[in-house]
């Protein structure tokens, strides 16, 4: 079984750079107005590793550190903790408090902690850590999203126009399907008939896609059903976003095959001709003329596969 971690956290650290203002309107909705969006978000991924390099706090591939200015012209900077892991951490609380004075300390700005948690253990959100001695206390407490907590505010996710909504949906679903992929390949479906019943442009569709695609995979034989019935969804919308992307991700797959094969059997030579193949747009070709490459003895003879008797 795939560590539920490294499952989530690509997709999860991409999707937050690619829509970081509509992650804060979604989870952090009172931040999100005071905010001038008109100044683009800076990730300090840089300044986050300099920080915690030294911890013992392990890695997390999700973390994220924004800087961003307010309307007023305040530089906030805010730490994006994601945390996926199933197992139970009794330091997490610690941990999140480390964070945020480290970097406190070390670039004296304010910083907003907001921690989103995507396991599925419903007692488990920690929102504080303190500790008292004497005469002195310290008392830090931080945002914390518990994704599992949507599946009782269904309702919202399926009405709400944020692309978060899907996001949720996707990896509620994943996890909840884990061990039955039948219905995982049903979720998948709705979700990429969501998108495009939600109007959002191509690109946004391919982005959501791909975080769908991600935690939401399937075996082989599930996959090509799915294939199949995202070809027919985007007929009948005359919308092929994600099935040309697909298609141009398989050419580039059987392009790089075909340049190996010829530079293994036919030398120099053979890549001379590989710019007259990477002309051809035809996947179902392009996997002729790599198989073809096993069994043909001449380099003539291989390029007969795709060459018309008036081009030879």
């Amino acid at each position: 079984m795939s560590n539920p971690q490294t499952e989530f956290d690509s997709p999860w650290k991409d999707i937050l750079e690619l829509y970081f203002s509509e992650f804060i309107h979604f989870f952090l909705p009172v931040a999100h107005s005071e905010i001038d969006w008109d100044r683009p978000p800076e990730f300090l991924d840089k300044e986050l590793q300099q920080v915690v390099r030294d911890t013992e706090l392990g890695r997390r591939m999700a973390d994220k550190l924004v800087k961003v200015w307010r309307k007023n012209g305040t530089e906030i900077w805010v730490l994006i903790h994601v945390e996926i892991q199933s197992q139970d951490e009794a330091d997490f609380a610690e941990r999140m408090f480390v964070y945020h004075y480290r970097i406190f300390d070390k670039y004296r700005c304010p910083v907003v902690s907001l921690a989103v948690l995507g396991d599925e253990r419903r007692n488990w959100k920690p929102e504080q850590f303190s500790y008292q001695l004497w005469e002195t206390s310290v008392s830090f407490n931080f945002k914390v999203v518990k994704l599992l907590e949507y599946v009782d505010r269904w309702a919202e996710l399926e009405t709400s126009q944020s692309p978060f909504a899907i996001v949720v949906v996707a990896h509620l679903k994943a996890q909840e399907t884990r061990s039955d992929r039948l219905e995982r390949k049903t979720w998948k479906i709705a979700l990429v008939r969501r998108l495009y019943e939600q109007n959002y442009s191509r690109t946004e569709v391919i982005n959501l896609f791909h975080f769908i695609d991600w935690v939401m995979s399937l075996p082989e034989e599930l996959e090509q059903e799915f294939w199949q019935s995202v070809q027919q969804l985007e007929e009948d919308r005359s919308m092929p976003y994600i099935t040309s992307v697909q298609r141009i991700g398989r050419q580039e797959g059987l392009l790089k095959g075909i340049e190996l094969g010829l530079k293994l059997k036919f030398g120099a030579e053979g890549l001379a001709v590989l710019p007259e193949v990477a002309e051809i747009k035809d996947a179902g070709l392009l996997e002729v003329i790599l198989s073809g490459l096993e069994t043909a003895n001449t380099l003539a003879e291989w390029r007969s596969l795709y060459q018309s008797p008036d081009r030879g």
